[in-house]
């Protein structure tokens, strides 16, 4: 925008790529969203399905585009098609800049002493709290549109479920978009920081933030959450003491990326290779009751069920859930991994596959592997 060309917003989805049945909720919604934030703005979101290597060459050609900006993104599939991409588009002689949108510093930027990536995320949060941050640039007022294109219709891509509409309780719970991303930051800065550090292990009250499916779809980034809990720290002591669990969190976020980006396999694969020759057991009833929040220990059904409802879990219950799942029923974690892709809005592969390995003992964590979460006791 800054350039002064015209702008051609695009949105591509790749059905190489689709998302869980959650995630395309949430998308049809942010989509919107952000198609009303353009044209509030002068310009026109196009939408286009299909795959980017042959979507955007004929793109160029219908409208002469001389360069093409994107956010980068960094699971391992991404990271080569993008890199293709590139070679690609250079050799049509297409300008093409990356950037980073979506985490507080690059995977390759966060080191240790000798030059490594970090395996521990204590260590690496260290290192990673003390760089500075830039502040997230304001939206641009007006965009120069560049002249329009054909789009397909956004209603066309049946994104929504419609038999059955199962969506009440998402869209009971959710405002998808910039917007509610930022009413949600800002509640929670003003509301709930301040007891974060203690309510955030309640299940029973709104002691997070909400942010994950908001971070997920790029509808607010960490930098803004970083400049906007820091700066309500330094506004009111009281603040202060919880910014910081709370930023902990969002640095875990950068973790788990950071921890794909550098061990791409850890996506399908044991972190820890001792777990290879895991005997899991192949209990379909007994998954099938866990999906359903039907296993008869209150807490884990709980939260089951509330995933199914809301597509979002207290991230205390997702714990005991998985754990459940990993070491009372002795289910492989990659099954559990991909029920939730499947169920949740916030469903970064990054984080969620990290995070399972955590709770299982394969991946990335000083403790070792039999620690337990007590259904009863948590």
């Amino acid at each position: 925008s800054r350039s002064g060309a015209p702008v051609l917003p695009l949105f591509i989805l790749d059905p190489d790529e689709m998302p869980g049945a959650a995630s395309l909720w949430w998308l049809h919604h942010s989509l919107a969203s952000l198609a009303a934030a353009l044209q509030s703005r002068v310009a026109l979101l196009i939408l286009r399905r299909g795959r980017p290597a042959d979507i955007l060459p004929r793109l160029i050609a219908e409208t002469g585009a001389k360069a093409i900006y994107w956010n980068r993104c960094y699971e391992p599939h991404a990271v080569a098609r993008d890199k293709a991409l590139k070679s690609a588009l250079a050799e049509k002689g297409v300008g093409v800049e990356s950037f980073n949108g979506s985490l507080l510093a690059e995977p390759w930027q966060v080191k240790t002493g000798s030059g490594d990536p970090y395996k521990v995320f204590t260590p690496f949060w260290r290192a990673l709290s003390q760089q500075p941050f830039d502040a997230p640039l304001a939206a641009p007022s007006k965009i120069r549109a560049a002249a329009p294109v054909g789009s397909d219709a956004l209603e066309d891509w049946n994104l929504l479920p419609v038999k059955p509409d199962w969506a009440g309780g998402l869209r009971d719970t959710w405002q998808p978009g910039e917007q509610g991303a930022q009413d949600r930051l800002a509640a929670f800065v003003d509301r709930a920081m301040s007891t974060h550090r203690d309510a955030r292990d309640l299940p029973d009250r709104e002691g997070t933030s909400r942010l994950s499916p908001h971070l997920h779809w790029g509808e607010v980034s960490p930098r803004r959450i970083w400049h906007v809990a820091r700066s309500a720290a330094e506004a009111d002591a009281g603040s202060a003491a919880a910014a910081e669990p709370f930023l902990r969190e969002v640095g875990w976020r950068d973790f788990a990326f950071h921890l794909i980006f550098n061990w791409p396999s850890m996506l399908s694969e044991n972190w820890k290779s001792e777990f290879d020759a895991f005997p899991w057991a192949s209990d379909d009833a007994a998954f099938l009751a866990w999906t359903k929040g039907e296993t008869g220990y209150p807490l884990v059904d709980a939260g089951m069920r509330e995933l199914w409802k809301t597509g979002w879990m207290h991230n205390r219950v997702r714990m005991v859930a998985a754990s459940f799942l990993i070491k009372h029923l002795m289910i492989d974690w990659r099954r559990g991994a991909e029920w939730f892709e499947d169920t949740l809005v916030d469903a970064d592969l990054a984080v969620n596959r990290a995070s399972w390995q955590w709770v299982a003992g394969s991946g990335a964590d000083a403790a070792p592997y039999f620690r337990i979460f007590n259904p009863v006791l948590q």
